[in-house]
């Protein structure tokens, strides 16, 4: 545990007996950066390995990464700032929603309810340490907090739904599509969390290479988008349109930590492109080929019917299609040539340049929570 206590002594410090408990070790230089006194210049910083000062915020180098952190400021919202009445009333009503789209709602709140814990803890007690250029690690905690966020958000409506929260919130172990997903991840979060683990050499540089395209492109670029695409769609019939809201809120975040990855990742692969080798690519690759099949088999589990004019083979076509553009962000040829895009209207949430009044009833290129505009 790092020891932040002021250790200035204010009188002359007794001798230490034998048996008293040795102080702290003091906090490492590689991780302060405080080891070196010299004026730091922007060439000096690297995305990982770096033995620039990393409290030294300015001058840039990533400015691609400081801007993201001031775009996702900007677009700060809270749950509690989206009325859930409507919601709680046609849950209510026994004849508002059918079996199968009450399964959409319960199934997509089992997977993200825990999902985004998941990532905010590979942040927080994996990726950041190891990542060595100060305008990243402001990103990076800027996402953690929207992680505990849209975690909030997830509780918000489980809450006022009066959904049973055991149920919900043990989905990641009880219910096979969506445990078979969270077990995919774990092993990418265990080896940056180990406390041991340290990157400089080509093989531990490439496990986090490895773990940061798993979360950037696939948890967060493929794993999901299934459910998005789900409540969107009852949010476009006038149905759940409070989580709907939230949920069109959580894409945009969730799109904005998909593309800050893309550029992490090539930014590594710039810096160190001895990683970026054959090998690893076609393991990439797999990797992709893997989430694409988990993410169907879940699509299958929450849709076993048609519903809301949408079938599970309907989101084979979309998954490869997503999969393509993963690829493509990261420099890995199409695993899918061919593949389209089943449902258009979500071609501009995935490239989130310009949104439109997605439900006709508030624009998303808010400002600030407390500043949403409405038409």
């Amino acid at each position: 545990m790092l020891n932040f206590e002021d250790t200035t002594p204010t009188r002359a410090a007794a001798p230490m007996p034998q048996d008293t408990p040795q102080p702290a070790e003091p906090v490492s230089a590689a991780l302060t950066g405080i080891h070196d006194t010299r004026r730091i210049k922007a060439e000096d910083k690297r995305i990982i390995n770096g033995d620039a000062d990393v409290n030294q915020l300015v001058p840039f180098k990533y400015n691609w990464a400081w801007q993201k952190y001031l775009d996702a400021c900007a677009n700060h919202w809270m749950p509690q700032e989206v009325n859930m009445n409507r919601d709680i009333a046609l849950w209510k009503d026994p004849n508002g929603l059918t079996d199968d789209e009450r399964r959409i709602v319960l199934r997509n709140l089992g997977f993200f309810t825990t999902a985004d814990s998941l990532a905010a803890n590979n942040i927080v007690l994996g990726t950041y340490r190891h990542i060595t250029a100060p305008e990243c690690r402001q990103y990076l905690l800027r996402q953690a907090f929207e992680e505990a966020i849209h975690t909030h958000a997830y509780q918000y409506i489980v809450e006022s739904l009066g959904l049973d929260e055991g149920e919900i919130f043990n989905m990641y172990h009880e219910v096979p599509s969506i445990r078979d997903k969270d077990e995919f991840l774990i092993p990418f979060i265990d080896t940056l969390c180990n406390p041991n683990f340290k990157t400089g050499t080509p093989e531990d540089d490439q496990k986090l290479l490895r773990s940061i395209i798993v979360f950037a492109c696939i948890m967060e670029g493929i794993f999901f988008y299934v459910g998005f695409v789900q409540i969107l769609a009852l949010g476009r019939m006038n149905k759940m349109v409070g989580a709907a809201e939230q949920y069109q809120y959580i894409l945009r975040d969730e799109s904005m930590h998909l593309n800050f990855g893309v550029d992490l990742i090539n930014q590594i692969k710039m810096e160190n492109p001895h990683l970026w080798t054959p090998e690893f690519r076609v393991e990439i690759a797999g990797l992709i080929k893997k989430a694409v099949e988990l993410e169907y088999a879940y699509a299958e589990d929450t849709m076993p019917r048609g519903v809301l004019g949408m079938n599970a083979s309907m989101f084979k076509e979309y998954l490869r299609f997503i999969a393509n553009r993963r690829c493509q962000q990261i420099g890995i040829d199409q695993l899918y040539p061919g593949a389209e895009n089943p449902f258009p209207w979500m071609s501009e949430m995935m490239d989130l340049k310009k949104e439109k009044n997605f439900f006709e009833t508030r624009v998303t290129e808010y400002q600030s929570g407390g500043a949403l505009s409405w038409d």
